[in-house]
């Protein structure tokens, strides 16, 4: 057994599309059209033939006011790995991201979040260097 498939799911698929590419930098793998929305998924540039992120749609009636919760407590949807928080965090802030929590130190790793403009939050992490 192996991840191939993970999710996050986004109030507006294409508005997410345009985000998680052209701010993130993710690839774009599949975009299905299935009647009202798509079978989106991407990829790392890192790793095109790795883990796909599904672009889900939350039209699903409880899932809005779950992810509103989740913001509302500032808990992130997901994490995805960086080199470095400090450097990541600067690039998207200067493509114009709203970082909730600057890079802080927390004990193995560097952790920031920021607001993925899709409805979630999203934190970024760097293992600390053990040497």
């Amino acid at each position: 057994m192996r991840i191939t498939h993970t999710s996050v799911t986004v109030d507006d698929q294409q508005k997410a599309l345009r985000f998680y590419t052209e701010t993130l930098g993710f690839q774009l793998k599949h975009n299905i059209p299935l009647g009202e929305h798509s079978w989106i998924t991407l990829v790392s540039e890192d790793d095109p033939d790795g883990t796909e992120l599904v672009l889900e749609p939350d039209a699903y009636p409880p899932m809005r006011p779950f992810k509103k919760a989740l913001v509302e407590d500032g808990i992130p949807w997901t994490a995805f790995t960086v080199d470095n928080v400090e450097a990541e965090h600067e690039r998207l802030v200067a493509k114009g991201v709203r970082f909730v929590q600057p890079p802080t130190d927390a004990g193995d790793v560097v952790i920031a979040a920021f607001d993925d403009t899709c409805g979630n939050l999203i934190q970024i992490m760097a293992q600390k260097d053990q040497a």
